[in-house]
């Protein structure tokens, strides 16, 4: 029988990536979620977004969500505009690009072309066993088929200071926390900050709980 995983925010951390997929008993009909922000911040942006792609291929049934440094990404590559380039690069941006072996200076680079269809295909929610995934969070007060893609990979206070039941039970990152935040059956919060010298987080999911949970700390890699 599958079983259904999340994999909270990577930022950059291919080696304490590396080390999970080691750890979590992982088979190949398993369904894993990934919840965004694989780049920025960290030291190997281009080495996760190529760790998870091969990672697909040995999981076909892996799902990866848009969190907000991928959308930032996408924005400052395509001079959307939506948000000022420095916005981007100043919060992470500037190693994402180096592991790229890039200038910012020269202009928004041209990614590997599959990297940049990964990007570009990345999800904004994902429901499954009863669960709503996505990167940041819900809005209050808004029914969940009517939720913006800007809150879903955003939005941060206003959502996990909420006691409101949201009608499934949310499986969010993106707000960097010291452990799992387990609110269940309202919410679970899985960024525990890898980002920042914490850990990187797996859970395993059924019946509207954590049956399991495998962590990476950063200490590990230096091991």
């Amino acid at each position: 029988m599958s079983k259904l995983y999340a994999i909270g925010d990577i930022h950059g951390q291919a080696g304490m990536l590396n080390i999970l997929i080691e750890k979590v008993p992982f088979e190949k009909d398993d369904e894993i979620v990934f919840i965004g922000d694989y780049i920025d911040r960290g030291p190997d942006s281009r080495g996760v977004v190529e760790a998870v792609l091969e990672f697909q291929l040995a999981y076909p049934n892996t799902i990866f969500l848009r969190g907000n440094h991928e959308d930032l990404l996408l924005d400052y590559l395509s001079e959307g505009g939506e948000y000022q380039p420095g916005v981007f690069l100043m919060n992470g941006g500037y190693e994402t690009l180096e592991s790229y072996g890039v200038d910012p200076r020269e202009g928004p680079p041209r990614l590997p072309p599959l990297h940049m269809k990964f990007f570009e295909n990345l999800q904004v929610r994902h429901e499954s066993g009863g669960f709503l995934f996505v990167h940041a969070g819900v809005r209050p007060g808004v029914p969940l088929d009517e939720q913006t893609d800007h809150d879903m990979i955003w939005i941060r206070q206003e959502f996990f200071h909420s006691e409101e039941d949201f009608g499934k039970p949310i499986v969010f990152g993106h707000t960097p926390m010291p452990d799992v935040l387990d609110l269940l059956p309202r919410m679970l919060g899985i960024d525990t900050g890898a980002a920042y010298g914490g850990m990187l987080t797996c859970v395993q999911l059924n019946g509207k709980r954590v049956i399991n949970t495998y962590q990476v700390h950063s200490t590990e890699v230096m091991a």
